[in-house]
């Protein structure tokens, strides 16, 4: 059941809030220490909201559209009165957050109830979620496998049905990569356009907050609650609010889409493209477009990346290089030491990038494109064989995500069923501020039946 039939039932008293969460909670202790989504686990407040929620509903009271749905947040996000750790060992030492990051707020006032935070990679620095100090979160369609990262935490939990929606970030596919491997739904919104406020940011040149959910009015239902402008982000978009849901019917009519050719269309396993052309033979779409220097965009994108990131982490990275996770702190090392010349040239290129990019979006206002180069690899595992390469795991989940994360483009990845297949993601990728017209495109998918949660 997706959230917005749980808020329905709730409000019409059909089934308590209190009921809800306490089946929830339960669920969780059962099966958090086989999929090891959650590190915090808010039980006692979530109680506590629900109570508040059903004695509103008892008084005649709107308890607002999500009322008594639960919902997690990657552990990266401030949740008043617990410390933030952000996957690392040394945030752990940390007081407690003094107030909810804008996000979380946002949807306790839509009358969701948080449950707790979840797993993801070291400082949100890695794809896979195999963090040294918290365990790896394995993918609930196999354990054997990764679920992505560095949400991994929030995409499993989803995909598991522990919780149906839940909250994560992305700075070069953090949000598209585990929802593609897990098979959910994961939306990285336009740049600024989701407050990040009391978030612990990456990059923060790079950052969005977005949502994962089983369905795609949830992801429409989320999306409209949480945009919006927030003081508190000077990022954050004071760009008037265009509600979604109310468009999600509108169809295919008058949409201009394409395919995502060149460097979008190898490096990665046939399943990966067949995908992707099952999507564009749905939607009756054959045009084919280049979008220029995506390679030369993904490795300006490490260059910025590593060099914000070691920003951030200098003090530490100087007085405790032995409590940084392994797999985070050599990269952040070499960051640290990189010539600033390398960023300056990186952001240069960053604005030629996006000017070509918008040339782009004056021909098409979709394009289509692969969210991952494989399905989940195998938890611990280094390497895999591309097109008879051998190349790194890690690296390379974001092939297809970073050059579209690096101009803070809006990305809905969306899960594609293939026949004897794990999950498989395609991203649906539009110019900034455009998200009511991916949701669209989306909605059709999932009304013909191409896409849905595995």
């Amino acid at each position: 059941m997706d959230a917005v039939a749980i808020a329905s039932l709730v409000r019409q008293q059909e089934i308590s809030a209190k009921t809800v969460i306490t089946q929830c909670l339960d669920d969780i202790n059962a099966r958090n220490s086989d999929l090891n989504c959650f590190t915090t686990i808010t039980a006692e407040s979530a109680l506590q909201q629900a109570a508040s929620i059903d004695e509103t509903i008892a008084q005649g009271q709107n308890p607002g559209a999500l009322a008594g749905v639960p919902f997690a947040v990657k552990n990266l996000y401030d949740i008043a009165g617990v410390t933030t750790i952000a996957g690392s060992i040394i945030s752990a030492e940390n007081p407690p957050a003094t107030q909810d990051a804008t996000a979380v707020q946002k949807l306790k006032e839509a009358g969701a109830i948080l449950v707790g935070a979840l797993n993801m990679d070291e400082y949100a620095y890695g794809f896979v979620t195999e963090n040294a100090h918290y365990g790896a979160t394995p993918n609930p369609h196999d354990t054997t496998r990764v679920a992505g990262g560095s949400s991994g935490g929030s995409a499993a939990a989803v995909a598991a049905g522990l919780v149906p929606l839940t909250l994560g970030s992305d700075t070069n596919g953090s949000i598209r990569v585990p929802a593609a491997l897990c098979g959910v739904f994961g939306l990285k919104p336009t740049y600024g356009r989701i407050s990040r406020a009391g978030v612990y940011l990456f990059s923060s040149s790079l950052d969005h907050a977005g949502p994962f959910a089983r369905s795609l009015r949830d992801i429409a239902t989320i999306f409209d609650i949480l945009q919006g402008v927030d003081k508190r982000d000077p990022v954050c978009s004071s760009r008037p609010i265009e509600l979604c849901v109310p468009q999600l019917d509108k169809g295919l009519e008058g949409l201009r889409m394409a395919v995502a050719g060149d460097y979008f269309c190898k490096g990665g396993k046939e399943a990966v493209f067949t995908a992707v052309q099952k999507v564009a033979e749905t939607l009756n779409v054959s045009q084919e477009i280049t979008i220029p220097e995506a390679a030369r965009a993904r490795a300006a994108a490490y260059l910025i990346t590593a060099s914000e990131g070691a920003n951030l982490h200098l003090e530490s990275l100087r007085s405790r290089p032995m409590d940084f996770d392994p797999a985070t702190c050599d990269r952040f090392l070499a960051g640290a030491f990189m010539p600033s010349s390398w960023y300056i040239q990186a952001q240069r290129f960053r604005q030629w990038y996006r000017d070509r990019v918008r040339e782009v979006f004056q021909d098409v206002d979709i394009i289509i494109a692969p969210t991952t180069p494989c399905v989940a690899p195998k938890l611990g595992q280094q390497t895999m064989v591309i097109d008879n390469q051998e190349i790194l795991v890690r690296p390379n989940l974001g092939l297809y995500t970073q050059p579209l994360s690096f101009i803070g483009l809006p990305v809905l990845s969306v899960p594609v069923k293939l026949p004897n297949s794990l999950p498989l993601g395609v991203q649906i990728i539009a110019a900034p501020y455009n998200e009511s017209l991916i949701l669209r495109v989306a909605k059709v998918l999932e009304e013909r039946g191409v896409i849905s949660c595995f």
